[in-house]
């Protein structure tokens, strides 16, 4: 079973779940893996007919305790302001700080289809919603500083009590400490130096490493906690959304589910103060770039933003709810590791519409993937998307329909559209140099490193293409026949293409590649190659007595073998062997024996002879003067 699947395997009474994010900067990537998981559970028991809601909440009542990344002179002015009171950055269209922060983070949802109810903080405590919970909750302050102390070992002082005011006198809503509540009003102090820590930007632009408190005013008083007054600790906010919307699911990060930790002590504090089992968790654990973990504040990995901006949705909700969540999941985004995403998606979505050996699991994770249900398509192979969007002098789009081979639907081109903005955008953002595709006007420099067996190879190569059909799978073909003719492994023999034509080792399959482009220029490239007969014969001719070894070994596949003798023009006196083998498995094969100089005609049918009786092969001889 999927592991959403099993999550909620049994579970047929109506279902909450409940998200929240704090929009204190740009929301990166890893901020995202909460909502899928959570979309990828309420689509689940969507299709399972349970009852349910997905709910996601804005915690814009939550203080700015840290500076987004290069935003001091904006933002450090309102350190431990709600968010919701704290003026958009300049040029923003949002209403404040936290409207502009999640207004991006939302894009991003709509375009992946997370679709929940939305929720804001500053809604739910000024409309009251929240006054039955906070009078509750300050009424067992007690009860929450032993649990604070048992759970966790966070000790507080006998009159500490779980309430933040907004301080009247200076805004400030993390600089507030409670220390009474009579049942109407709570008694609070604005701390010169408050608990609550931040990250100083240090003169050169970085954030420190190291934190200082959150300075308030000094003014104290007696309020009402309720209508918006003030807020709950985050833990008991918690604990008092699981009350009174109330969720039965909600998962949290891996930081926030350890023993004894935040959630612990929320669940402890929803059982003893209102006698509820806490919600059903899904631990999740971190989204990393490149193994490194994100701070909005540092300025650290890559935001929701931009990679929404890279990634085709449904390749990013793939790569994001494949693993298991309390797995983490790695992003690099290099060469290899985008290339490897959307072939393993391309090939789950072959899967899914082919029918052939689909699990169940295979069906979930493809159809959770989607950002909306539809049909097939025809999908272009990544690698060659960004091979050609790098040859000015082709049309991708064009190139590509010829591909098909036939005119695009608009749902074919829609998702060819995303692959080609997602090549462009690799390009220009995270491609090295080394990465990127261009064909090289002249032979590159790096050539006079291929081994003499790549040299031989392309010149081989350069034969075979001549008279071959110049469509993608035949080239392939005869990419393969010139390796084993040769003979050269696969890798060596691809790396020698891709070496002469974009001065890389690595680049789009080689019959797409070679298919774009003009088979003059192609066998004028593989022949600039230099190349010594000789020395290739050194490096890939066997001696007599391996070949026999060879011949005795394979002769049960071995089903024809024709022998070519002659003379090595390069170099006088001695002379070659070449054996043509055809397998069982159809494909033809070759083998050099050189024998050396001094060595003639007569002793190479001397010596056929010889083999013929140790193989019982019947070995034709041809003999080119």
């Amino acid at each position: 079973m999927f592991w959403c699947d099993k999550l909620v395997e049994g579970l047929s009474a109506p279902q909450t779940i409940n998200d929240s994010k704090t929009p204190s900067g740009r929301a990166h990537i890893g901020a995202l893996r909460g909502p899928l998981i959570h979309d990828a559970i309420y689509r689940t028991l969507l299709s399972n007919d349970t009852p349910v809601r997905y709910i996601f909440g804005v915690d814009d009542y939550d203080p700015v305790d840290e500076i987004p990344y290069g935003q001091a002179d904006v933002f450090a002015k309102y350190l431990g302001a709600p968010l919701c009171n704290v003026p958009p950055p300049p040029g923003s269209k949002a209403t404040d700080m936290a409207d502009h922060f999640i207004g991006e983070f939302f894009g991003v949802f709509a375009e992946l289809g997370i679709k929940p109810e939305f929720y804001r903080m500053r809604d739910i405590y000024r409309s009251g919603k929240f006054n039955a919970a906070i009078d509750t909750i300050l009424r067992k302050a007690d009860v929450v500083r032993r649990i604070y102390k048992e759970i966790s070992g966070s000790e507080r002082p006998d009159n500490w009590h779980p309430f933040q005011v907004v301080c009247p006198n200076c805004g400030r809503i993390a600089t507030t400490e409670v220390t009474a509540y009579d049942g109407a009003q709570v008694t609070f102090k604005c701390l010169e130096l408050s608990r609550v820590m931040y990250r100083p930007v240090l003169p050169d632009g970085t954030v420190s490493d190291e934190k200082a408190p959150i300075p308030g005013c000094g003014h104290s008083g007696k309020i009402s906690p309720f209508d918006g007054n003030g807020k709950l600790p985050w833990k008991l906010e918690w604990c008092a959304k699981w009350h009174t919307f109330p969720v039965t699911i909600e998962g949290a990060g891996r930081d926030h589910s350890t023993k004894g930790g935040s959630r612990d002590v929320a669940a402890a504090c929803l059982k003893e103060i209102f006698g509820q089992a806490p919600p059903l968790n899904c631990p999740y654990d971190f989204f990393l770039v490149g193994g490194a973990k994100m701070s909005s504040s540092k300025g650290i990995g890559v935001t929701s933003r931009d990679m929404a901006d890279f990634l085709p949705p449904e390749v990013l909700r793939f790569l994001m709810l494949r693993t298991p969540p309390r797995q983490h999941v790695n992003f690099e985004p290099t060469e290899v590791h985008i290339i490897k995403a959307f072939n393993e998606f391309d090939r789950a979505k072959q899967r899914y519409f082919s029918g052939a050996e689909l699990k169940p699991e295979d069906q979930r994770i493809y159809d959770i993937s989607q950002v909306a249900p539809e049909g097939d398509y025809w999908s272009a192979d990544f690698q060659l998307v960004t091979a050609l969007v790098q040859m000015p002098h082709l049309d991708a789009v064009k190139e590509l329909e010829k591909r098909k081979g036939a005119p695009f639907t608009a749902l074919d081109k829609k998702h060819l559209d995303l692959r080609i903005r997602a090549a462009k955008y690799w390009l220009e953002h995270y491609a090295t140099e080394e990465e990127k595709t261009t064909l090289q006007d002249t032979l590159p420099a790096r050539a006079e490193d291929l081994s003499e067996s790549q040299r031989g190879f392309l010149h081989y190569l350069a034969i075979a293409l001549k008279d071959a059909e110049w469509k993608d799978d035949a080239l392939q073909i005869t990419v393969f026949n010139a390796a084993r003719h040769t003979p050269i492994d696969q890798p060596h023999a691809f790396k020698a293409i891709y070496r002469v034509l974009l001065d890389r080792e690595s680049g789009p399959k080689a019959g797409n590649l070679l298919s774009f482009l003009d088979r003059d220029f192609v066998l004028k490239r593989c022949n600039e190659v230099p190349y010594s007969e000789r020395d290739f014969l050194g490096e890939t001719g066997l001696s007599v007595e391996a070949f026999e070894q060879y011949a005795s070994l394979e002769k049960a596949k071995i089903t024809a073998m024709r022998a070519l003798y002659r003379p090595i023009p390069s170099d006088p006196g001695n002379s070659v062997v070449e054996f043509a083998i055809v397998m069982t498995d159809g494909k033809n094969h070759c083998r050099r024996v050189p024998l050396g100089e001094g060595k003639v005609e007569e002793t190479a049918r001397m010596w056929l002879a010889d083999l013929q009786k140790q193989t019982g092969l019947t070995i034709p001889l041809t003999v080119e003067s």
